[in-house]
């Protein structure tokens, strides 16, 4: 049901010299190939080999530091190259690197355990290996992905939420595109309040990219408070294909949402001329009425929760337990913040 299981291909050659990872799962947004992480892994010396139940690695020697430069800058794949590269022999260079967040603090706890890592401006890092790890004590970035998640729940239902532990940094491009919006901010040592300041919200043009650019986990709750703003507001969705399917069920509460397959509102991008529909144009204001929705993957489930507090009536969810893939407590949250929820048998606000 998951896809974090292949990052354990590297540590576990270096520490058995075999691993077995099965098939995996995880959100249909569109192809997420692990041929990249298998690729890597073959080019630090590792065999690998395809069988029914999934696939059987093995390290008849200790890896080798290699050049490395992956065809996308895939968070994925640029964690599986730290996590092999840092006990490999002699030096790993990888270019086209993803540079997220999340990548710079899995570096600093590396780091922490003894790594020997650098990283330049054009996407390079250089890793050279040591001997041994040890522990770390660290603590962990804020998830900018559930709190822009929030931020556009507080969008779409005119509501006010203060997220705790919420970072302007690593949000800058996210908070540019929510004030051009109409949305309204306030940051703070602690967290980041996030509101509807009132008055009409406004259409935009926006593209996903890779860090820095507009992450494309952001896209689906926010398309959730475009279906509020007046006029014609342009997607164009860049890193997963399939990633707006969820705005069919949108369009079943009363949103006016058109997919489109060509490159919409940016430049042409790699799933342009290719039958993928990966543009949209959302047409608003609309009223949402509630629904029956089923949740297709972790952030249109979110993004369906949203909608469904935004809509006039009673929506039911189903598949929720999905969202608790990436949204700890998140029952609980809607119930502080004035939700109106009920499982099955039980009324929780």
């Amino acid at each position: 049901s998951s896809r974090i299981p292949i990052l354990f291909c590297g540590p576990l050659l270096h520490r058995l010299g075999h691993a077995f990872i099965p098939g995996l799962g995880g959100c249909d947004i569109g192809g997420r190939p692990i041929d990249f992480h298998f690729d890597v892994l073959r080019q630090f010396g590792a065999k690998i080999e395809k069988r029914a139940d999934g696939q059987y690695l093995e390290a008849p020697q200790r890896l080798r530091g290699t050049k490395i430069r992956l065809p996308y800058p895939s968070v994925g794949a640029t964690e599986q190259v730290l996590l092999t590269a840092v006990l490999a022999e002699g030096v790993t260079e990888l270019s086209n690197a993803a540079v997220e967040p999340e990548i710079e603090d899995l570096i600093c706890v590396l780091q922490k355990m003894g790594a020997i890592i650098a990283m330049d401006t054009d996407r390079t890092i250089r890793i050279t290996g040591v001997d041994k790890l040890g522990g770390y004590n660290h603590r962990a970035l804020s998830d900018r992905l559930e709190a822009a998640s929030w931020a556009s729940a507080a969008l779409a239902t005119e509501g006010d939420i203060y997220v705790r532990g919420a970072q302007q940094r690593s949000m800058m491009t996210f908070l540019n595109t929510y004030r051009k919006v109409g949305g309204a901010f306030q940051i703070d040592d602690e967290g980041i309040r996030f509101w509807h300041p009132g008055g009409q919200l406004k259409s935009i043009a926006l593209e996903t990219d890779v860090h820095p650019g507009f992450q494309t986990d952001w896209q689906q709750p926010l398309v959730v408070a475009l279906t509020q703003a007046t006029g014609l507001s342009i997607i164009h969705e860049t890193v997963y294909e399939s990633r707006l399917g969820f705005t069919s069920a949108l369009n079943q509460m009363g949103a006016h949402i058109q997919l489109y397959r060509e490159c919409l509102g940016g430049s042409d991008c790699r799933f342009g001329q290719r039958n993928f529909l990966h543009s949209a144009v959302v047409s608003g204001p609309t009223r949402l009425q509630g629904a029956d929705l089923v949740i297709p993957d972790l952030r249109g489930g979110f993004s369906y929760l949203i909608a469904a507090l935004a809509a006039q009536g009673t929506s039911r969810v189903h598949g929720i337990e999905l969202i608790n893939r990436g949204y700890e407590n998140f029952m609980e949250k809607l119930v502080e913040l004035g939700a109106k929820v009920e499982l099955p048998g039980k009324l929780l606000g």
